[in-house]
């Protein structure tokens, strides 16, 4: 493959090495981090992606190999509060079952493919998966609210977060009614649209939360999620994919409040 081919081929899948990056950090920053670092390794060395045919997995299996050789911290001087305290939270859980759990539900690689990029067999990557499912299931609890503008989609979400354990403060389907919804009883996770019904947008709507209430973690939901994760501006750490899963919506919040404050959350 030529260099202009490499290039374009990586230029395709660096959106989705971000948001994978960014749900395992819970940073914007962080991730996007590790990424500009797995282009310099490629840049440095472009014999890192000769083992692997699929440009996906070589660039994902890059990314891994800086990720557990520089011990997976988020440094120190720049990471918030919140972030010291989710990694704190996260020490305890089984060493590589997020990883394995966000390349199989966010980014939807099947387990063969999860074993190429962590170089583990395909049955460990199963067995991690599930790992992760039942200790990150069983963690937290807390308040959510939905902004969605399509009935059907915003009672499916509902379900599958009660599902889960947590309580749903309500759905609201307008910037308006998404403002007055927080001001009767503050979230401890937002699950956002990004188009709303009255032709606002979902993105103002959870910035202006944002600024009354304090660092929220917000998942967004969009079609288009290559527009939310260009590293260009701030971006969102958790972006799902429309159509999406159960099982993405279930890894996307339960990895969400592991990186959201411990106050007002009730641990299981």
């Amino acid at each position: 493959m030529s260099s202009a081919d490499l290039a374009q081929s990586i230029g395709r899948e660096l959106p989705y090495l971000r948001r994978y990056a960014r749900a395992l950090t819970g940073s914007q920053r962080a991730g996007d981090n590790y990424a500009a670092a797995t282009l310099e390794a490629i840049l440095s060395d472009r014999s890192v992606l000769d083992a692997e045919e699929d440009i996906r997995i070589g660039l994902f299996r890059t990314f891994h190999a800086i990720w557990q050789s520089s011990g997976q911290p988020i440094d120190d001087a720049d990471r918030t509060a919140r972030e010291a305290r989710a990694q704190d939270h996260l020490r305890s859980l089984t060493a590589n079952s997020r990883e394995a759990l966000l390349l199989r539900t966010i980014e939807e690689l099947r387990y063969d493919q999860i074993g190429r990029v962590m170089q583990i067999d395909q049955a460990e990557a199963e067995e991690l998966v599930q790992i992760a499912l039942t200790e990150m299931s069983a963690s937290l609890r807390g308040k959510v609210m939905v902004i969605e503008d399509e009935m059907i989609i915003a009672m499916d979400l509902k379900g599958i977060v009660q599902a889960m354990g947590h309580e749903v403060t309500g759905v609201a389907r307008t910037h308006t009614a998404a403002i007055e919804l927080a001001g009767q009883s503050r979230p401890d996770l937002i699950l956002a649209d990004i188009q709303l019904a009255d032709g606002s947008s979902g993105i103002d709507a959870v910035n202006e939360l944002l600024r009354d209430l304090g660092d929220i973690p917000v998942i967004f939901i969009t079609a288009f999620p290559e527009r939310l994760l260009t590293g260009e501006r701030p971006e969102p750490a958790f972006l799902i994919s429309k159509p999406y899963t159960e099982e993405q919506v279930r890894s996307a919040v339960s990895q969400a409040m592991f990186f959201s404050s411990t106050e007002g959350l009730d641990a299981a």
